[in-house]
């Protein structure tokens, strides 16, 4: 019978636990507890105080109560303490409790000097409150609201949150956001978190408490035994000014004990300047990829862009679409974007035209091709643009392998139709963006920005400076490998690479498109810009890394094999041996060979002449020609790198008649 009465008290207890577990209290029941509290603190003040053998009559202790309660409700409907919700209570609620404390305290002393001054004639002893009672009875009252809250909150954590698992944390930093991240990982109420320790190398810190929890070094806590003695499985990075280096080396070390990762952003990305356990979020690759923060001189992009009317191409692009944000911050007097891309292209206007509101006249959208050469006429006469940013291009390497009438329609003869137009209408510098796949290229995406770099280079005249500049993979990019890994890990895996030994080199978006706009700035015409792309990253240790932040430690890596014209390693575009340096430090100039405007014309002239019979083995051979260190790899094009060269070849970077 007695067990039977047990299981129906534990059914009750759930039933209430699932019904009231997202509730919170009523601000109404709050303020009773408080004046209940109020009303416990003053039977307790007098009792004792209360001097023995002294009488007192049962109206003089009810005047008191009555005028004490007046007093404390007052200040505490003017104060609002109960309209705090308890479970989220925090450092703040308990201030205010605090503060309304201390006003009591004040208030109830002036009442009891006013009452010296005037005594009373309902109280045999002319007195309501003494400063001793006062002084008793508002302490012990604020006592008992912040450890009502305190117990309240820690009921609702033990009773009413429904409880999925438990997870065993480490916090790095002991600071402010240490501490903030702290108290909303308790708040959170589908994980129960047990922090175990912060992690700190201030030794000021070290060896001290946090809300009972010890603060230790990170070689302490960052270290297989501690690791698997406290089970603890997941690390939180509070320190958001943290430096990129020892962040990476930080989170580099967690990943490899197994650890999820996870950072406090800065607290400018607060809402309304809270925080939650929602914002705490999962690190991402880009952060381990990252490099510190180039530092450019805008004052000379300001000077290039300031009240000047340019036009983008390939303005819906991954860079494009950088390198026209980025421009609006400039106060160009017009941008003109231009993509083939009808729905980036509505993407793109919808986001400037909310992040810069007040500047849409500023700005014109057109959809169109760079190939169609009467459309982009009638946009350079129209536009009169001073500055192009030329980035339209087709860039991947199998589809281009597949289609090489379409990469040497758009990359090269997109680009002299640009270029052309360029000088015809008196533009003042045009900038390209092109790629290191164009140095010593393995497939035709590569041959045909390289084609496009020796045509661009041959064109700057007095009026007219044409600008390239190149550089390697951005990190998310429309087709990049890390988007291509996400939507794999998104599936179950596996994450595909081409080849285990296979490298790239990485730079962010921002990053790159700061550079093209400093090295444009910078361009005298002619010149091939190439950027300092730091160390190379093997894509297999890249798809590793990915796997332990994803926290699906099963999911496996498979090789499938390079793709036609694929190669395991980019050329290093910025040595000693083949640069020259700028005043960047990230910017330095290719020593490349010139060619006469006049063969060039000729080969290119030739060169569309075969494009027109979409012939893709003709067009790959005549590149081949024009471009002698282009020998393809793992391609079907192979097999014309065993031909005897054709005149018109360049050799050693002389066009030959």
């Amino acid at each position: 019978m007695k067990k039977k009465g047990n299981n129906i008290f534990r059914r009750a207890m759930f039933a209430v636990v699932i019904k009231y577990r997202h509730s919170s209290l009523s601000h109404r029941v709050i303020f009773a507890l408080d004046v209940f509290l109020f009303t416990i603190a003053f039977v307790i003040t007098e009792l004792l105080l209360r001097q023995p053998g002294a009488s007192q009559m049962l109206s003089e202790i009810v005047a008191k109560f009555i005028l004490s309660a007046l007093l404390t409700i007052g200040v505490f409907i003017l104060s609002g303490t109960h309209r705090l919700v308890i479970r989220h209570a925090g450092v703040q609620d308990v201030l205010r409790i605090i503060v309304v404390v201390v006003v009591l305290c004040i208030m109830a002393m002036l009442v009891a000097f006013i009452n010296t001054l005037f005594p009373s004639p309902v109280i045999s002893q002319g007195k309501i409150l003494s400063y001793r009672e006062s002084l008793m009875l508002y302490l012990m009252l604020g006592t008992m609201m912040i450890a009502s809250r305190l117990v309240l909150q820690r009921a609702y954590n033990e009773f009413f949150r429904r409880r999925r698992k438990q997870q065993n944390v480490v916090i790095y930093g002991a600071g402010a956001a240490g501490q903030i991240a702290f108290n909303a990982l308790q708040q959170d109420n589908t994980i129960e978190y047990h922090v175990c320790a912060f992690l700190d190398d201030d030794g000021s810190k070290v060896g001290q408490y946090v809300n009972g929890i010890p603060i230790i070094k990170v070689r302490s806590g960052l270290n297989e035994h501690y690791v698997k003695s406290r089970k603890v499985s997941q690390a939180i990075i509070a320190i958001p000014s943290l430096r990129l280096s020892l962040k990476q080396a930080v989170v580099g070390r967690a990943l490899d004990l197994g650890l999820q990762v996870k950072s406090v952003p800065h607290i400018t990305t607060w809402f309304d300047g809270g925080f939650n356990i929602n914002q705490i979020s999962d690190i991402k690759i880009e952060d381990l990829l990252e490099r510190e923060t180039i530092k450019l001189d805008n004052v000379n992009i300001v000077r290039e862009v300031v009240d000047k009317v340019v036009l983008v191409t390939g303005a819906a692009g991954s860079i494009g679409s950088e390198i026209c944000r980025q421009l609006m911050h400039y106060s160009p007097r017009k941008v003109i974007m231009v993509d083939q891309a009808e729905s980036p292209m509505y993407e793109l206007q919808f986001e400037l035209n909310q992040k810069f509101a007040n500047r849409k006249d500023s700005m014109t959208f057109v959809v169109a091709s760079v190939t169609d050469a009467k459309r982009m006429e009638q946009l350079f006469s129209e536009e009169r643009p001073q500055l192009v940013y030329h980035a339209a291009a087709y860039k991947h390497v199998p589809f281009m392998e597949g289609t090489p009438y379409e990469a040497v329609s758009v990359n090269v003869f997109g680009t002299r139709v640009i270029a052309d137009l360029s000088i015809k209408y008196g533009v003042q510098k045009f900038v390209m963006i092109s790629t290191d796949k164009a140095v010593n290229p393995t497939n035709v995406m590569g041959a045909s920005k390289r084609l496009a770099e020796i045509y661009i280079q041959s064109r700057s005249t007095d009026t007219t400076h044409f600008v390239t500049t190149r550089f390697g993979n951005v990190l998310g990019s429309n087709g990049s490998v890390i988007p291509l890994f996400r939507k794999q890990l998104e599936t179950g895996g596996p994450l595909t690479i081409t080849h285990r030994e296979i490298t790239r080199y990485f730079m962010t978006i921002p990053e790159a498109c700061n550079l093209v706009l400093e090295a444009g700035s910078m361009g005298k015409g002619g010149d091939i810009f190439v950027f300092d792309m730091g160390k190379p990253v093997k894509i297999y240790d890249l798809a590793k890394r990915m796997i332990q932040l994803s926290g699906h430690r099963e999911i496996e890596i498979k090789e499938i094999g390079l793709r036609p014209g694929e190669k395991l390693y980019e050329e290093l575009l910025a040595t000693k041996e083949n640069t020259l340096p700028t005043y960047h430090p990230k910017i330095f100039i290719a020593q490349v060979r010139r060619f006469p405007i006049e063969n060039i014309n000729r080969e290119f002239d030739n060169l569309f002449q075969i494009v027109q019979t979409m012939d893709d083995m003709e067009i790959v051979r005549k590149m081949k020609s024009i471009v002698p260190e282009f020998v393809s790899n793992n391609s079907i094009y192979c097999e014309l790198d065993s031909c005897p060269p054709h005149r018109g070849q360049i050799n050693e970077g002389v066009l030959l008649d």
